[in-house]
């Protein structure tokens, strides 16, 4: 059994409601993004691949797209854009391409922040 990962950043604003540190945060601000994504498989008997890396990188290219340099509070179908609605928003859009994904981390690396989500298969 192996892990493949691969790394995409972007950068994306938002705002969001909090009780701690409220004032700055419901102010528009914005962050710059790490995103690790995780399939898990076996190599391919064939071609010794748990997946081609370039069919990998064309599924994140997409997501990347949708979120790189983007008003995270515009984006419905992500929710209040918290590290945790990344993460699974991120997982949804991704999961029907990539049936062996395993989890999805977003680091704020400026900020030492990371959140890692391991979705509903229990597959890592």
């Amino acid at each position: 059994m192996f892990e493949l990962s691969k790394q995409f950043w972007f950068e994306a604003a938002h705002t969001l409601n909090r009780t701690i540190n409220a004032e700055p945060s419901r102010r528009v601000h914005g962050h710059s993004y790490r995103a690790i994504v995780t399939i898990r498989g076996d190599a391919d008997g064939e071609d010794g691949m748990v997946m081609d890396l370039d069919y990998l990188a064309l599924a994140l290219e997409d997501i990347r797209n949708q979120l790189d340099h983007q008003m995270l509070d515009d984006i419905k179908e992500l929710g209040p854009a918290t590290v945790e609605n990344l993460c699974a928003f991120i997982w949804r859009a991704l999961a029907p391409r990539l049936p062996t994904i395993c989890r999805i981390a977003i680091h704020r690396d400026a900020s030492g922040d990371v959140c890692t989500y391991y979705g509903p298969r229990k597959s890592c």
